[in-house]
């Protein structure tokens, strides 16, 4: 194995895979997930929901939102991941370093919270619709939003900020593939019992507690759901239910399985491969699961196809 042992700042990026067949095969997967992604992220969730005006809802603003978080999530870790892979060169600044690792804990941690926002929103779409105009005002919307941007991005600066103060030993390898401030603080020469602690708490107070609220939301709606006597009206707030809730659960279960264990538990392997879902899979996943379940933005695409053909014409 080689000595990644050295006496200057830069860490040392191990990687998801080794170069190999499968290795390559793996990381033409990885970039066409990051390609998909970005097209529809940008495209469909983003574009589409800014241009069309049908689509200029609060839940919508929502989505798009969550879409431009996925966005930078995926283009914070893909790109210096496949360069590491294509080039050989594994090594990242220290500087470069805490900067990913700030963005990434920031998007992380605000997109928990928009999440939760979101089932909030459903719930009063559905349980109070009189008082939805009301309660998800264009305001309310926005003070979600930048709540959600303003809690995450404090969250992430504090735990950045510990892992770049910290002293670390002679070995600068980080065995993942981006740099995931736990993995650093395997190479501290410290104890780094309180971080883990904290660690404990930020993942309980962004995930957990956000999915609390998101399980009792969807649970108030699915009993107002079965009281209803439109069997359109259940298939429709089912179908949205079932959406976005298979959509967290991919997403937080593995965040918080990865997060919440103590460190004498936890695997690099298992914790690279767990990771992969919430940096690269989710990402791709959710604007097709929100494009193609959902009728409003299948018709904003249409409309949009029409226009562009309509202009070429």
């Amino acid at each position: 194995m080689e000595n990644y042992n050295q006496t200057s700042t830069d860490f040392i990026l191990l990687g998801l895979f080794l170069p190999s067949r499968i290795g390559l095969f793996l990381f033409i997967l990885i970039v066409l997930i990051f390609l998909t992604a970005m097209f529809g992220n940008l495209s469909i969730m983003i574009l589409l929901i800014l241009l069309d005006t049908h689509l200029h809802t609060p839940m919508y603003f929502l989505l798009s939102q969550l879409s431009l978080m996925d966005l930078n999530c995926i283009s914070t870790i893909v790109p210096k991941m496949s360069s590491n892979f294509l080039f050989g060169n594994k090594s990242i600044s220290f500087i470069g370093c805490g900067v990913q690792s700030f963005f990434f804990l920031t998007l992380a941690g605000a997109e928990g919270l928009l999440w939760a926002s979101m089932a909030y929103d459903r719930y009063i779409a559905i349980c109070f619709p009189l008082h939805y105009p009301i309660h998800m005002s264009k305001r309310v919307c926005m003070l979600m939003i930048i709540g959600s941007w303003i809690m995450g991005s404090i969250n992430s600066c504090a735990h950045t900020v510990y892992a770049l103060q910290i002293p670390y030993c002679r070995s600068r390898a980080i065995n993942h593939f981006f740099c995931d401030v736990p993995a650093m603080l395997t190479l501290a020469c410290v104890d780094t019992w309180v971080y883990e602690y904290t660690v404990f708490v930020s993942t309980t107070l962004f995930l957990m507690l956000p999915f609390l609220g998101i399980a009792y939301s969807y649970g108030q709606v699915l009993l107002a759901v079965y009281r209803m006597h439109s069997a359109e009206g259940r298939k429709k707030a089912y179908s949205t239910c079932s959406t976005h809730l298979t959509v967290v659960i991919f997403y937080i279960a593995p965040f918080a399985y990865t997060y919440l264990r103590p460190r004498s538990l936890r695997s690099p392997t298992e914790d690279k491969v767990l990771a992969v879902f919430y940096t690269i899979l989710t990402p791709m996943l959710n604007p097709i699961i929100y494009s193609l379940r959902n009728k409003e933005v299948i018709g904003a695409l249409r409309r949009a196809i029409q226009r562009i053909h309509s202009v070429e014409m």
